[in-house]
């Protein structure tokens, strides 16, 4: 008798995410089966609804700040789950901190029972305003840790700590991804970052916000490259950290101009002051990523992925 092979299960805090539902999306693409854990402080139904057609996809709507709980073995935990935006961290900060600590424990301890990959979504924040640039996985950062935003900046700084002290000391197979800037498609409206707020108000003929003088930089990686990484990443003999981004650098003018473009707006920009601790640069060097995952590189460029970002936006105004 052919025992039929059993299914892998891959669980995704933050499922509901924007990230979190590409991922979701992609793992399902791959045969996987899919555990969503999320909470919906920011994350959304209507970026997994379409899933719920899928048998192997199954949500459970969860704080993980509290023990997670999942029957059955698990390959590998994504741990995406945490308010991302600036509006949203600096409005739930408690929350921030306590995902980014209890949250990471917990689902360190799960990966740790179920001996699972973990595999921890940071970010670029842990650079803080950078004086080295491109930002490097060596440097340490130069982070505020008791600023607005250091609710979100040191909750992932100790995410990361936390989760290489699992491996020392339980031998817990992790990856650490630090992701710079993403945009796409279910990002929200009004999320408070600045691709969908550019795009938001180009949309509705209203008057484009740039804050500081607008020389302040980012870079963008359109998701659908950060989700590839982050599936290498999965699979790559390291524990990280390793940059995932795109390393070519915009700054918030140009960038709003590009919007203004290819939306058709007739828009002005209109000048703010800029929010304390803004980083005046953020630019990953990804030859670690190049190296280790197999060549990854990001391969949409920005005229591309705002195409497809602002149909996006187009259709769910409709």
């Amino acid at each position: 008798m052919v025992r039929k092979a059993q299914t892998r299960t891959v669980v995704i805090t933050g499922g509901a995410g924007f990230i979190g539902s590409h991922l979701c999306e992609r793992f399902l693409g791959e045969g996987r089966r899919v555990i969503c854990v999320d909470n919906f402080l920011t994350g959304s139904m209507a970026n997994i609804k379409p899933f719920f057609k899928n048998p192997r996809f199954s949500l459970i709507r969860h704080d993980v700040s509290k023990p997670i709980r999942i029957t059955g073995a698990v390959e590998a935990i994504f741990h995406f789950a945490s308010p991302a935006s600036p509006p949203d961290y600096l409005k739930h900060p408690i929350k921030t901190m306590k995902v980014g600590s209890l949250g990471t424990h917990n689902t360190l301890g799960l990966a740790w029972a179920k001996r699972a990959t973990m595999v921890m979504a940071s970010t670029s924040e842990v650079y803080g305003d950078p004086e080295v640039h491109p930002q490097v996985e060596t440097y340490w950062g130069n982070v505020n840790p008791i600023g607005p935003r250091g609710v979100y900046d040191e909750a992932k700084r100790f995410s990361e700590a936390l989760t290489l002290a699992y491996h020392r000391e339980h031998h817990v197979d992790v990856k650490i991804g630090r992701i710079f800037n993403t945009y796409g498609p279910r990002m929200r409206a009004r999320d408070g970052r600045v691709i969908p707020n550019f795009i938001d108000q180009a949309l509705k003929g209203q008057p484009l916000t740039v804050y500081g003088k607008g020389t302040q930089t980012r870079s963008f990686c359109y998701v659908d490259d950060l989700v590839e990484g982050f599936f290498r990443l999965s699979r790559a003999k390291t524990t990280g950290p390793v940059n995932l981004g795109n390393p070519n650098e915009y700054d918030m003018v140009d960038l709003a101009k590009l919007v203004i473009e290819l939306t058709g707006a007739k828009s002005k920009l209109v000048y703010k002051p800029l929010p304390v601790d803004d980083p005046k640069r953020r630019c990953p060097n990804i030859a670690l990523a190049k190296r280790l995952l197999n060549g990854w590189c990001p391969r949409v460029g920005l005229r591309q992925g705002l195409q497809t970002t602002i149909e996006y936006f187009r259709f769910i105004a409709a």
